[in-house]
């Protein structure tokens, strides 16, 4: 990957293709997210496409303390402002999700459209939030805690992908699983605090008027529809797709129907 510096932070980033440009910023739990994507022909080839890695993350570098989701949401706009990126669509998933919808709440100019998939934590605490976070978040935290990283990010991926997301992580991204473990120390006490912090209502979400997809994957577990209803009341400009038969990691597992989901709403709503 390149390297460049943006406020005194060096990031590591990957930008080809010609065309609209698309930002993909990875999700909380590792770097490769993005890789599937990448590679599909519907989006390879059609657009300038910049992923990343984000602060704390990979060869990236860090910064003291917890990096808010706002702050995340800074490194991304001042990338895009080093590499002549003025407007983009913007692609997240899970916490980079979150991300994504803070960059169009702070820097609205450099956001043409969002792609939102399964984006963490913007519900109120129902009873199913509630127990997402008593049984997955919370016990997580605990065994990474006690110095059982394994079995933490074992217990995350269980309660968030769904028990059986070995088989389909393992194979369209060997390798994952242990990069997760190994940065683990820039997730569990950092990254999910943050998100746990973040702030975002209704008030917030009529700010944001362009264009959002709210992707989700038909088998996801039962926060992640809950999630994807509200943000369909709350945002001013959304409309939702589901990719049948697939959970949280609807990338990895259908990436070509993920793929041709998102270039046909990029394709109804152009930058020029």
């Amino acid at each position: 990957m390149e390297r460049t510096t943006v406020d005194g932070l060096e990031l590591e980033y990957d930008l080809r293709g010609e065309g609209e440009p698309v930002v993909l910023i990875h999700w909380g739990v590792g770097t490769a997210w993005a890789e599937p994507l990448l590679a599909e022909p519907a989006l390879e080839g059609r657009y300038r496409l910049l992923s990343y890695h984000r602060a704390g993350y990979a060869g990236s570098g860090s910064v003291d303390g917890q990096v808010s989701m706002a702050l995340h949401a800074e490194h991304c706009r001042l990338l895009m402002r080093q590499l002549g990126i003025e407007r983009a669509h913007i692609v997240g998933h899970s916490s980079s999700a979150v991300v994504a919808l803070q960059l169009a709440l702070d820097s609205p100019d450099v956001v043409h459209t969002i792609v939102s998939m399964e984006a963490a934590r913007p519900a109120p605490q129902t009873e199913v939030q509630a127990e997402f976070r008593r049984n997955v978040a919370e016990r997580a935290v605990e065994l990474y805690r006690a110095g059982d990283t394994s079995g933490a990010v074992d217990t995350w991926c269980k309660g968030v992908f769904g028990p059986g997301y070995r088989a389909p992580l393992d194979r369209t991204l060997p390798g994952a699983f242990d990069q997760t473990v190994a940065e683990a120390d820039a997730f569990f006490p950092l990254e999910l605090p943050a998100l746990m912090e973040w702030q975002f209502t209704e008030a917030d979400a009529s700010r944001i008027t362009q264009p959002v997809l709210l992707v989700l994957g038909e088998k996801s577990v039962a926060t992640f529809p809950e999630r994807r209803d509200l943000l369909l009341a709350w945002l001013p400009n959304a409309e939702p797709v589901d990719v049948p038969g697939a959970t949280h990691l609807l990338h990895l597992e259908r990436p070509r129907e993920t793929a041709e989901a998102v270039v046909s709403f990029l394709a109804r709503h152009p930058l020029t």
